[in-house]
């Protein structure tokens, strides 16, 4: 199977880190583009009021994805592989799926949630995989295994 377009869902955690190098990896060899998917998670953002702690939680999460996907194109760039940037809201498994179709391969890792929004989340990753139009290599972090 060529893998001509790769999907690497990205939140600029540690966790993520690995995943991210392991996609650009398969991408130099195979020649594919690679895109850095951030989703905007308006989970987080829904229980709360519509005011200016809202607006700054938001412009937090908007710096958070723009570090999450400069971190790709600048290894992008390092390692000479074509990589693109792709920002969107909604909740991060069900954007991940819609985008999946487009997609030859989805290299991700197990998404840096912890405490509570983990609890209520879930396995992001094993969501995923469940369910995702094309293949999934989910990327183990050191940090990330308990």
């Amino acid at each position: 199977m060529a893998f001509n377009k790769i999907l690497v869902p990205t939140d600029g955690s540690e966790y993520t880190k690995p995943a991210v190098r392991q996609a650009l990896e398969v991408a130099k060899l195979s020649g594919a583009e690679v895109t850095a998917l951030y989703v905007l998670d308006q989970t987080v953002l829904t229980n709360m009021p519509m005011d200016t702690a809202v607006m700054n939680v938001y412009k937090t999460l908007e710096k958070e994805g723009q570090e999450a996907v400069d971190f790709v194109l600048n290894l992008a760039k390092e390692m000479g592989v074509k990589a693109d940037v792709s920002v969107k809201e909604g909740t991060p498994v069900k954007v991940i799926l819609e985008e999946s179709a487009k997609y030859d391969l989805i290299v991700m890792g197990t998404l840096g949630r912890t405490g509570m929004s983990k609890l209520l989340m879930g396995s992001v990753a094993e969501r995923v995989v469940r369910a995702a139009s094309c293949p999934v290599l989910v990327v183990r972090s050191s940090e990330g295994s308990q």
